[in-house]
Parts: structure tokens; sequence; C-alpha cells
């Protein structure tokens, strides 16, 4: 196991936009911390109210936003126009090229989410959008699937989301004290990212923003040591 601290983060301060960078991006440089696996960017972001980023172009890249808080108003050139919020998930593959915007769609309170890019198992496809909410209730001490490569159903009202790559998104919501494990099968990589909140793996506490990097096959035992929100993503090896 491996830690990412979230102080080693890379850090860009706006003033509308207030972004920490796991890996290398934009302006943050970092030769060790250029993604993991098929992980090219996990950034987490904080956009002032009324404040967001304008019309601008992406190419064969499958992007994910996750909303932690707040509402986020999202416009595409496919014609897709919606306001997301906690507990949505949206992809979109950029294949071909897409052009989009993502701005506060409040006035009054800041919207934090976390925007990840995975690198697609093939260049030029064609670009495609869509989102999915996934209540508390189908991450509460456990497992929820929500981003995969065969958009799997998950077990109860909403399926995951396709992603064009080997790779799985999952999310649980911990009470304090509960464990959670999942089992790292041979031949695949885990990045477990905290969201909120407090766990510990292996003896080793790990604080919202810290991740957790593995390159083995494992069974990864997380106890949560206060109220906890988790992303674990299932990739292959690198």
């Amino acid at each position: 196991m491996q830690i990412r601290r979230s102080e080693d983060r890379g850090h860009a301060n706006h003033g509308w936009l207030d972004s920490y960078h796991s890996f290398s991006f934009n302006k943050y440089y970092d030769p060790a911390w250029m993604g993991f696996s098929v992980l090219r960017v996990i950034n987490e972001d904080i956009i002032a109210p009324a404040q967001g980023f304008g019309m601008h172009s992406h190419a064969d890249m499958e992007i994910i936003t996750y909303v932690l808080q707040g509402n986020l108003a999202h416009k595409d050139s496919l014609g897709n126009v919606e306001v997301i919020h906690q507990g949505h998930v949206q992809r979109m593959t950029a294949g071909t090229g897409i052009t989009h915007s993502e701005f506060n769609a409040s006035d009054s309170e800041p919207v934090h989410l976390l925007q990840i890019w995975i690198l697609p198992n093939q260049q030029g496809l064609k670009p495609s959008y869509e989102d999915g909410f996934f209540t508390d209730t189908q991450k509460m001490n456990q497992w929820c699937l929500l981003v995969s490569q065969k958009a799997e159903p998950d077990s109860s009202q909403q399926g995951s989301l396709k992603v064009h790559q080997d790779m799985a998104l999952l999310a649980t919501k911990l009470d304090a004290e509960k464990q959670l494990d999942y089992a790292l099968k041979f031949g695949r990589n885990a990045y477990l990212q905290v969201a909120s909140g407090s766990i510990e793996i292996d003896g080793e506490l790990l604080n919202a923003g810290d991740a957790a990097l593995f390159d083995v096959a494992k069974l990864i035992q997380i106890k949560a040591i206060s109220q906890s929100e988790v992303l674990l993503f299932d990739l292959p090896k690198a």
C-alpha cells in the first residue's frame, strides 16, 4: 500500500476555483505522479457561487464527475443541459471531440466535486454523455457500483454508467466504527480516495483528501474512524 497524502497534492486557488490535483495537471507537474494505471486525473474542485468553467473542448478521454455537495449546471455540444447535485455521477466520452461547460448553479453556495479522467481503451470513439443518481441508501455501509465497462445493473434502482475501459468505480458511505472489505483480484490495481471523514487501513489513518494505492492482490480492509465517504477504483494492471 502506498499513501498519497492530501497535503502533498498539487494545489491551485484561482479565487473562483480552489482545486487539488492528485496527479500532474495544468501547471502542476510532478513526474512521479502522472497517473495510476488508466486513472489519469482526479481533481478535487470547489467552485464559488455562480462561477465555473466556460465552454471548452476535450478529446479521447473518459470524464467522470462525482458531486459531493452543491449543484452543478452542465451544458455540452451534444445538446445536453442538466443540473446535477450530491449523489449524481456524470460520465462523458470525449472521443473525437466534445465541448462543454460546468457552472455552479447556485448564487449563494459553493459546489464541491471530484473530476476524474480515465484513459479510454480506444481512440476516436463517438462522443456521448450520461448521468445517474445514486442514493445514500445504496452506498450505506456497502459498495455501490457507479461506473463499469459493462454498465452492469446495480442491485437497486440505478444501474452503473458505462465507461470505455476495463475499470470500475465504486463508492460507499460508512458509519463510524463500521468495517467494509474489498477483495482486489490478481492482476488488478486499486486506487482508494477518501472523500470525507477518516478511515483506517492496515493501521494507517487516512483523512479526507488522502488516497491509498494498491498494486497486488489483497483483501483491503477499511475501518471507518468517523462517518466517511470513500471511492474505490478497480483498475487494470499498470
